[in-house]
């Protein structure tokens, strides 16, 4: 519970609706640690006060799920945080994301050494514990450890992973598995 008590305000959030399909991608203009009142850059229409969400928070060191129904008042539009639904567990319910990614560095020995040239990568999911995606048929392998940003809205989201699981699709392309290890803001 001690993440739903920090200022998350500025932090990119990916917006589900309540059967896990991707509505946004934006952040939070406002957070209100004690009501658990979120304030989002813009709430999508299919989300009308009342609604039941789910939302993906990209905090450091990894991402928080959180549950929430979407409210109004004389002052806005916002998401109320359902207090205890923080999932936590390795079960985390994946989502499914549409989007590219670049992966920039691999890490090693706790330093990043760039790539001579990044590679984008398509990603599949994301859980508050990882991210899977798919890219040329063995590009990495088991243990790998690199840094991968995403663009969330306006704002780009660096974040370190290590290669946990791998599955060949044919012979042109493989998905990978990953765990998060930390993550921080981008530029």
């Amino acid at each position: 519970m001690k993440n739903l008590k920090g200022d998350h305000t500025g932090c990119s959030v990916l917006i589900y609706d309540a059967d896990g399909n991707h509505l946004d991608s934006t952040f939070i203009t406002n957070y209100d640690k004690t009501s658990l009142r979120m304030e989002i850059q813009r709430i999508h229409p299919e989300l009308n006060a009342g609604s039941i969400c789910k939302v993906m928070i990209l905090t450091a060191p990894s991402p928080f799920e959180y549950h929430g129904r979407v409210k109004s008042d004389a002052t806005g539009t916002y998401i109320a945080l359902y207090l205890g639904q923080e999932r936590e567990n390795r079960g985390s319910e994946r989502y499914k994301l549409s989007t590219t990614a670049m992966i920039e560095n691999l890490i090693c020995d706790g330093r990043a050494y760039p790539l001579y040239s990044p590679l984008e990568v398509n990603l599949v999911n994301i859980s508050k514990s990882g991210v899977r995606f798919r890219s040329p048929f063995n590009s990495f392998s088991i243990g790998d450890r690199f840094q991968m940003r995403m663009k969330i809205s306006e704002t780009d989201k660096l974040l370190i992973t290590v290669v946990v699981n791998k599955a060949d699709i044919g012979t042109e392309a493989s998905e990978y598995g990953c765990q998060f290890l930390i993550a921080s803001s981008g530029r």
